[in-house]
């Protein structure tokens, strides 16, 4: 059965981190003596209550973590995570809705991006620091963070990095994963550093620069202006932005052997950085065109608006430079929903189908096509050098299918709640993904998405926490295969 007390255990030590981070924003709110000092006050009180509850009710926990706990805490602290994380919005009113609170929430430590708040420039530095850093504390994951500074919290540690990784492969650069775990966050940490600084060089503001900063390398997307980088008009800061997601979007593993290890031929012999790096070029060269051939844009201007929505949504950050996308040739609107779909590398903070599991289908389509020349060949898929074995390509099919039927009853139910087709699609694809924005123009690109009715709202919370976690972590859950007792 589920080890119920070390799950509480687990769930109260993070709500007293997440307290701690609420802390952060406090000082930023007293710093600029604004009104939403109380709301983090309270917040951090009630979080420090809550983590105080779960942990009486984990007293005495054995220190180990079954697989199916894994799935459980894993699941769960998601959720919980977002419920106190949503307490400052309400508590200082900038968000009056509990509906929308969550989805706020949810749609920040998820990386998704999409936001229900049609004014973020009314909010208060400590509440728009907030936005900012869930994202951050989401971009890798909440619980494998907890891996990296309290290793002896996290029996079944191995469990918890396969139910909470994104890929089909999990990679370790280190036998002991919690040193794996505080190399990532090293590296995650020094991206955020050097993208910060690079913004201040650029023009911004210290607390500009590090709010955006936290959120290109997290791939998030939450701004603190309405026209979020477009604000500024610098093509210097759009050219850091699109560098920095493009590195958030590689494997995490690769940036190490490159940074620290020196070996930077190991990034272009990476069958999946190949193919990342191809498709971003490619995309971005036939964008360049369209925009060049069939609108008013200089080469620069279609250059750089192209590079930087593909990576943008390549890597489902999301951050728009201020273009109208809506008025862009339309085969421009089917290569940004192409690319939105794939994602960037797994083991990066990206969402989407990822491109390791893009290369893994090109192999297998590849291998059918020398079957019928060959029938009696045996054709493996390798990656890297690596024989992969038929579970796990039998599992990306499996996850192939799954995020298609999930974009489908999603749009079913939102048509039926008086979302119109084109809407209704493209939130799904951009929810399941971890996008933010839409490619509509009355939704999620001009707008916020508030106008969303409440109970679609619900369902894209669930589909942005089941993109996050890949579907199969919160999936197996409703299974009655995974409550019984053996």
């Amino acid at each position: 059965m589920v080890n119920f007390r070390i799950i509480f255990k687990i769930i109260g030590s993070l709500l007293f981190i997440e307290a701690l981070f609420m802390g952060l924003c406090l000082a930023i709110a007293m710093t600029h003596h604004e009104d939403d000092v109380l709301a983090f006050i309270v917040s951090m009180l009630i979080t420090y209550i809550g983590g105080f509850i779960f942990l009486y009710h984990g007293q005495q926990a054995e220190n180990t973590l079954s697989r199916r706990d894994a799935y459980v805490v894993v699941t769960a602290v998601w959720v919980i995570f977002s419920i106190f994380g949503m307490f400052p919005f309400l508590i200082h009113g900038s968000i009056t809705s509990l509906t929308d609170a969550y989805f706020e929430t949810m749609s920040g430590f998820t990386t998704t991006g999409a936001s229900i708040i049609d004014d973020v420039e009314r909010l208060p530095h400590g509440i728009l620091f907030w936005r900012s850093l869930m994202q951050w504390i989401g971009g890798l994951g909440i619980v494998f963070f907890t891996i990296a500074i309290l290793p002896s919290l996290v029996g079944g540690s191995v469990k918890i990095f396969a139910a909470e990784a994104t890929g089909p492969i999990k990679a370790k650069m280190h036998p002991r994963l919690t040193t794996t775990a505080k190399w990532i966050w090293t590296i995650y940490l020094l991206l955020t550093l050097g993208c910060g600084f690079s913004y201040w060089a650029a023009g911004m503001g210290w607390f500009e620069a590090t709010t955006y900063a936290m959120t290109t390398t997290a791939t998030g997307g939450f701004a603190v202006h309405n026209d979020s980088t477009a604000y500024y008009h610098s093509p210097a800061i759009d050219y850091i932005s699109i560098l920095f997601q493009f590195l958030s979007g590689i494997n995490f593993t690769l940036l190490y052997m490159s940074m620290f290890k020196l070996r930077f031929t190991a990034l272009f012999k990476n069958s999946e950085f190949k193919f990342y790096l191809s498709t971003v070029a490619v995309a971005t060269l036939l964008v360049t065109y369209l925009l060049f051939a069939h609108t008013d844009y200089t080469l620069e201007h279609a250059f750089r608006s192209a590079l930087f929505h593909i990576v943008s949504f390549i890597t489902t950050t999301g951050m728009l430079m201020g273009d109208d996308i809506g008025q862009w040739p339309s085969l421009t609107w089917v290569i940004l929903a192409l690319v939105m779909y794939l994602g960037a590398c797994a083991g990066s903070t990206s969402g989407g189908f990822k491109c390791i599991r893009g290369v893994m289908l090109l192999q297998v389509v590849r291998n059918n096509f020398r079957q019928i020349l060959h029938p009696n060949a045996v054709l493996p898929v390798r990656i890297n050098g690596q024989s992969i074995p038929s579970s796990k390509l039998v599992a990306v099919f499996a996850f192939f299918v799954l995020t298609i039927l999930m974009v489908f009853f999603t749009v079913v139910a939102m048509i039926m709640s008086g979302v119109d087709f084109a809407n209704a699609f493209t939130i799904a694809v951009s929810c399941v993904g971890n996008v933010g924005p839409s490619l509509s123009t009355t939704i999620g690109e001009v707008t916020s998405w508030s106008a969303l009715p409440a109970g679609t709202k619900w369902l894209l919370c669930l589909l942005m926490l089941m993109g996050r976690l890949e579907i199969m972590t919160v999936l197996v859950l409703f299974t009655p295969q995974f409550w019984k007792e053996n």
